[in-house]
């Protein structure tokens, strides 16, 4: 039974996508028993869909991808839910002898060492934990943007001669707020400021 290995060397603008066909799954990789079929896809959307077609059509049971910049990511969602068995192959460990270039060769080479065991696979986290990811990664990010901001405003009150912090525990708060609203709005009258601080 054949056993066919896409490999995609990823660019900006294209793909190099060769298939790899093997008589059996347990023949040696690196000889003569595995023939390739070769073809160039664009990197836009609908170039990507053509990419799965192809794959799909090929019968493909294994895709391996190299990690290049950030351009393998949009492949990468397009391949996650037709191909189980998809991998994302370390640039470094599929390098061409002597930086030799050669962009259906290099695809070749990255089938071969899926095949043989040779390459250093990045892990790629399941859907939900990446959701999981962002959103974590993103509520931190927000964090440290209020912390940031919230320095240079007491920097920019301290300036100005205007101890707010000290009597207030949260600049950006509720009360913090509105007492800056009036600030900004020309109130220079500490009474009604105060006021301001108290919970309505």
């Amino acid at each position: 039974m054949s056993y066919r290995v896409a490999a995609i060397d990823i660019h900006k603008r294209v793909h190099m996508v060769v298939v790899a066909t093997m008589a059996d799954e347990v023949e040696d990789a690196m000889g003569a028993a595995v023939e390739f079929e070769c073809r160039k896809f664009g990197a836009g959307a609908g170039e990507r869909e053509h990419v799965v077609a192809w794959l799909k059509e090929r019968q493909v049971q294994e895709v391996v991808m190299e990690s290049t910049a950030q351009y393998w990511k949009s492949l990468w969602l397009d391949l996650e839910p037709h191909f189980p068995k998809l991998h994302l192959a370390q640039a470094q460990s599929n390098r061409a002898p002597q930086g030799r270039k050669n962009d259906f060769r290099d695809a070749k080479r990255l089938a071969r060492r899926l095949l043989a065991g040779e390459l250093m696979l990045s892990y790629v986290p399941e859907p939900e934990q990446r959701e999981w990811r962002l959103i974590t990664r993103g509520r931190l990010q927000l964090v440290r943007d209020r912390v940031r901001l919230q320095n240079q405003l007491e920097g920019l009150l301290e300036e100005a001669r205007i101890k707010l912090s000290s009597v207030i525990s949260d600049l950006l708060g509720v009360s913090g707020r509105r007492i800056l609203k009036a600030l900004a709005q020309g109130t220079s009258d500490a009474a009604a400021l105060a006021e301001l601080g108290i919970p309505a």
